[in-house]
């Protein structure tokens, strides 16, 4: 299979008063002030049989995950096993904790997403601990995957 790839998106800067006002209130403090939904909360913290689709960052609209690459993690936080793309998503070390984390940000617009832990299933082994309030799920995207 072939993943669609299109032309690399120019970065999306916009002031904050923009945010503000493009944003719900819980997708401003999670993507743009780092913040973290309460578990459970998110309508996408469970993935459901059958799903298909994209999901897209919730402030530029970016495909960052694949429906398919969704599990039940059990945490309470969307999980999933790899990026649509390792381009969209952006990790660097988080040292908000007494430990380092490996934060995951939208590469386009530079949105806090979550973090990506070492404990995910086979191939990749990594869970990428998604905030649902950073993303939008577009059930109708044809992706195709090449990987």
């Amino acid at each position: 299979m072939f993943k669609r790839r299109s032309r690399p998106q120019p970065p999306v800067v916009r002031t904050d008063a923009e945010w503000r006002e493009r944003l719900a209130p819980e997708a401003y403090r999670v993507l743009r002030r780092s913040g973290t939904e309460a578990p459970g909360s998110s309508p996408y913290a469970h993935p459901s049989a059958g799903t298909n689709g994209a999901y897209r960052c919730a402030g530029c609209e970016a495909e960052l995950f694949r429906a398919e690459d969704q599990f039940e993690s059990g945490t309470g936080w969307p999980s999933f096993s790899d990026p649509a793309d390792r381009d969209a998503v952006a990790v660097h070390t988080d040292y908000k904790l007494l430990v380092p984390r490996r934060e995951a940000s939208c590469a386009r617009c530079g949105g806090h997403l979550g973090h990506v832990f070492g404990d995910g299933p086979r191939p990749t082994g990594q869970r990428w601990c998604i905030n649902g309030a950073a993303l939008t799920l577009d059930p109708a995207e044809q992706v195709h995957d090449d990987r």
